[in-house]
């Protein structure tokens, strides 16, 4: 096999990815990303409305992009969506599962229904969804590219109502090693970002919560989303051939305090 020189490409045409939670914070930015890398790109949320918005912006730039609505709680949906988005625009070739939601509330105050939702959404979704896009691209022996959103809260957890989200996260982490695992002769990678404090809307209700926590970082500052843009291209892009199980951590030193 020949590589160019460097083997660095970020270019995406032909590919169709999925992400879920697009309709703000991180999803929205990732979509508009993988657009502009040339994808074809399926976005999916239960805000439609906010989805239509995020499709105009993308084609207003001269990429491709259609919104679904996915509620990720919902299995039938889940297991739906995939052979709905390869109807609209093709075989998904590419998944990132951003959709997430945090607990904010100590453990011993959670109630059942908040513990069921957070593990719904964060850890039994991105499988359901991993699974559903593995199954098609084994069947059509294709390859494809899987990223997980996880977070640093599955390293490095502050003890600040959140214990849930951070035990939720760490499976994700596990469910990304396992996956890669399991589906590697099927040259399917799967790969994880694990985000530190960035911009978003999960971020700002933390800070409603918490006040200003920059005062505890090396670098005094909240992460840009385009900050992860060449994290995420180059675990989706052929650059990343070679590369899977492998979980990104992206935090400014947040973490090195």
């Amino acid at each position: 096999m020949r590589f160019p020189l460097p083997n660095a490409a970020h270019d995406l045409s032909g590919q169709v990815a999925l992400v879920t939670g697009a309709s703000a914070g991180l999803g929205w930015r990732f979509a508009r990303v993988i657009a502009a890398a040339g994808a074809k790109v399926a976005v999916t949320a239960r805000r439609t409305d906010r989805l239509a918005a995020l499709v105009a912006e993308i084609e207003a730039a001269g990429g491709v992009a259609q919104g679904f609505a996915l509620d990720v709680i919902d299995a039938d949906q889940l297991t739906s969506i995939v052979g709905t988005v390869e109807a609209a625009l093709g075989p998904v070739s590419l998944l990132v599962n951003n959709a997430g939601i945090p607990d904010a509330q100590r453990a011993v105050k959670m109630s059942v229904e908040l513990i069921d939702r957070v593990l719904d959404t964060n850890v039994r979704a991105p499988f359901i969804l991993s699974c559903e896009v593995a199954r098609r691209l084994i069947a059509a022996k294709m390859p494809g590219r899987i990223v997980n959103i996880a977070s640093m809260a599955a390293y490095d957890y502050a003890g600040n109502g959140a214990a849930l989200y951070s035990t939720s996260k760490g499976a994700v982490v596990r469910m990304t090693e396992a996956l890669a695992v399991e589906w590697a002769k099927n040259h399917i990678n799967v790969n994880a970002l694990a985000p530190g404090a960035f911009s978003s809307e999960m971020m700002d209700g933390m800070l409603a919560r918490m006040g200003d926590i920059t005062q505890f970082f090396p670098r005094g500052r909240i992460g840009d989303p385009a900050q992860m843009d060449s994290s995420l291209l180059f675990l989706l892009s052929p650059a990343s051939e070679c590369v899977t199980g492998t979980v990104i951590k992206i935090d400014d030193g947040q973490g090195s305090r």
